[in-house]
């Protein structure tokens, strides 16, 4: 295999630099994921208890699926589908296909959500926000038809253009610059929110849950949860194991989970406090309108508020560059696989595959009918059931070789026992009823939509 791949395999490039690889897997896990899709499901999912269920699937399942993804990529040093070749696992490789698939459909509709950011940005320096009917009159033309498509293609070039620069020149210097800049932006806009009349009602939502039916709460938002769990953190897509397939031995494994895992939470939790002060104020229901909940509601408050369109420009460009992101990384699964099997240049590469997922998007462009459709297929049944077969493999077929992975670079000794005994027996357990609960959703949304 490796010759038939030739020099790009031998030549295969590193992180320059342990935080650059740090801010570019916190760069793929904030994005829209956090700032986008983390508000409105919360919202729609009853608040408080939506967020204890998903702190709680982070720390329990999240780190343990985090750390079996970065051993399978560091070990192989080869993208998510030719990690098992490489591990002499060829059998297993479903999982990679899984995964890879899971992010073609997520990026097809990503990049269309990506360009309404564009958009609504552009709106803050022109003709302004507008309140009420107009919000969702100014919704309904920016996310569907012909401006859609143009702006999906624009975000789509911009994403191409970056990942065909290679890991140091394009994606770490990218998130290098740009994650920063978004935990910056967020923070001055959640000190900003803290300041409206609805901020004391949006905590209390947002934070303090219901005791007494916590318990009913949870089982009916775990799919959802888990699903937002496994996306914000970019697990069970190959996203994890592409980018550890470029940190060297050298690397802790456990403390760069730790650092990823905790940066990423705490930019989801504060996105809630940016969104939630927002919609209480204006008297906005948490969770209504879908999807373009946060593009309909904000730009409403933005038009009624001092300085509003400021505010909204900052917000959005917040948006596009947190959406940015997350799209290189998940683009970069795609263009490592073509680039590792079939010996291909990075240019060639992204630019082609680049096209390819633009016109997958397009359906998404003319109809929202198609990104919550691909929205919850993607990530509340593939990128769970890629997570349980990776858990599986590690767990029960490469456990030995895993334990010496996960020791290398000064980890903690008595970690790995404990990390592999959660794999093994507490992971795929709850991954299985997840995804059992998130079938049945889906069918049962399918039967509502179209039948």
């Amino acid at each position: 295999m490796r010759e038939l791949l030739g020099t790009h395999m031998d030549a295969r490039e590193t992180w320059a630099t342990r935080i650059g690889f740090i801010l570019a897997a916190v760069g793929s896990a904030v994005g829209l994921g956090n700032i986008w899709r983390f508000p409105f499901l919360t919202g729609e999912s009853g608040g408080a208890a939506f967020l204890v269920v998903y702190l709680c699937l982070v720390l329990l399942i999240g780190i343990p699926v985090l750390l079996v993804e970065f051993v399978i990529g560091r070990r192989s040093n080869r993208n998510p589908i030719g990690a098992f070749d490489e591990l002499n696992h060829s059998q297993w490789k479903i999982a990679g296909v899984v995964g890879a698939v899971a992010g073609f459909i997520i990026l097809s509709y990503y990049s269309v959500v990506g360009g309404w950011a564009i958009q609504y940005m552009l709106a803050g320096l022109t003709d302004g926000y507008v309140a009420g009917e107009g919000a969702e009159a100014f919704f309904a033309e920016t996310a569907s038809g012909t401006g859609a498509i143009v702006f999906h293609a624009v975000f789509m070039t911009l994403v191409g253009g970056i990942v065909a620069l290679g890991v140091r020149n394009g994606l770490e210097k990218a998130a290098t610059v740009m994650v920063p800049s978004v935990v910056v932006l967020l923070v001055g806009l959640a000190l900003y929110g803290s300041t409206l009349s609805g901020a004391s009602e949006a905590y209390q939502y947002y934070l303090y849950p219901d005791t007494s039916t916590l318990l009913s709460d949870a089982i009916s938002v775990l799919p959802a949860a888990a699903g937002q769990a496994f996306f914000t953190l970019s697990l069970g897509m190959g996203v994890m194991i592409t980018y550890a397939s470029y940190v060297g031995e050298d690397r802790s494994l456990l403390s760069d989970t730790g650092l990823i895992v905790g940066i990423d939470t705490a930019i989801a939790i504060l996105a809630g406090l940016v969104v939630f002060p927002f919609l209480f104020t204006q008297g906005i229901a948490p969770g209504d309108g879908g999807p373009g909940s946060i593009f309909v509601s904000l730009a409403g408050a933005f038009a009624e508020l001092p300085a509003g369109n400021l505010i909204g420009t900052v917000f959005f460009f917040m948006l596009l560059l947190a959406a940015l992101s997350s799209a290189f990384s998940i683009f970069e699964v795609v263009v490592s696989f073509v680039i590792d099997r079939f010996d291909i240049e990075r240019a060639p590469a992204s630019v082609g595959l680049a096209v390819i997922i633009f016109i997958l998007g397009i359906p998404t462009a003319l109809d929202l009918t198609y990104l919550e459709l691909y929205d919850m297929f993607a990530n509340e049944i593939l990128l769970i059931l890629g997570g349980l077969l990776m858990s599986l493999f590690i767990g029960w077929v490469y456990a030995d070789n895993a334990l010496e992975e996960i020791q290398k670079g000064r980890s903690a000794s008595w970690f790995g026992d404990f990390w592999l005994t959660a794999v093994r027996y507490f992971v795929p357990p709850v991954l299985l009823i997840t995804l059992a609960l998130a079938v049945v959703g889906y069918y049962e949304f399918l039967q509502s939509t179209f039948f």
